[in-house]
């Protein structure tokens, strides 16, 4: 049962306008750790907050997902202390936090890319991984897409508060227009916003879940024997952009990124970009050193 402190921590979320996935997810990671804690949020101190974190290593949590508990928490504190007025120190410390690895974010290759969409048949999924691949949207995005949103005649769309409750334009290729526009002649005059819907089943006519989106992938990722996922399309498409020289700020707005420095990791994986650029730039170096490393004479 929701506590009144809880309740009251809801309403803060929704004033600070964050989404109603967000704060369920805050609220049960609050619920989670106050059944373990057994005791009032106002007398938790830095010791729990240890303890905590050994209890979710020993159900081999994963070191994200840790500190997410950590931050949801650290946050409900900041809350009581700064608007509860609780007088207390914060018990979740920023040191706190578990070390993560960095691993570059995963691509497609072009033949994998080939692959994946020769087995992806149903113009309703082409449609959707589409929109990852070349618009880079998220999968989120896509199953929350509107009718409303979409521009085909004039190859854009509308991504409303997507992360970070962030609006932004994204522009479309005409094979994504194309294959858009076929699958709406087949959807019929469904009144439902929702563009994605289910096909079959109880969510027939409904619009489609992530979970839904993912299991599909999933399936042509088996059947292709392609490891793709949909966040690999998004990423294949920065890097795509990337390799034909698009400006890093461009991807940025197109992805939706709230920092530049995450968009600039795609610069470590995009080898083709590098090899350009260094024969590009040691066809100068060359021209302009004698060979064995001597430089001209005056």
């Amino acid at each position: 049962m929701e506590t009144t402190e809880i309740a009251r921590y809801r309403r803060f979320l929704k004033r600070r306008n964050a989404s109603a996935h967000t704060i369920k997810n805050y609220l049960h990671i609050l619920g989670h750790f106050i059944a373990w804690v057994r005791r009032p949020t106002a007398e938790v101190t830095h010791r729990e907050i240890g303890a905590y974190i050994d209890y979710l290593l020993r159900k081999r949590r994963k070191p994200k997902t840790i500190n997410c508990h950590l931050g949801t928490l650290r946050g409900f504190y900041d809350y009581l202390i700064d608007d509860e007025g609780t007088q207390m120190v914060n018990p979740v410390k920023k040191r706190y936090r578990l070390r993560l690895p960095r691993p570059l974010p995963g691509h497609l290759k072009d033949e994998q890319v080939s692959a994946l969409f020769a087995v992806i048949t149903d113009v309703r999924d082409r449609a959707m991984f589409m929109l990852m691949l070349r618009c880079g949207l998220r999968v989120e995005e896509v199953a929350r897409l509107t009718l409303d949103a979409l521009a085909l005649e004039r190859k854009y769309l509308f991504v409303l508060n997507g992360k970070g409750s962030r609006d932004r334009v994204v522009y479309m290729s005409e094979d994504t227009c194309s294959v858009i526009e076929d699958y709406l002649t087949r959807r019929g005059a469904i009144k439902v916003n929702g563009v994605f819907l289910g096909q079959k089943g109880p969510m027939k006519d409904k619009p489609i879940t992530v979970r839904g989106i993912q299991k599909r992938i999933e399936q042509y990722a088996k059947k292709s024997k392609v490891p793709a996922s949909c966040h690999q399309l998004r990423h294949t498409m920065a890097t795509q952009l990337l390799n034909a020289d698009a400006a890093i700020s461009t991807i940025q707005d197109l992805l939706g990124h709230a920092r530049i420095t995450t968009t600039q990791r795609y610069c470590t994986v995009s080898n083709l970009k590098v090899e350009r650029d260094y024969y590009k730039a040691i066809e100068v170096v060359l021209q302009r050193t004698q060979p064995g490393g001597e430089h001209p004479a005056a």
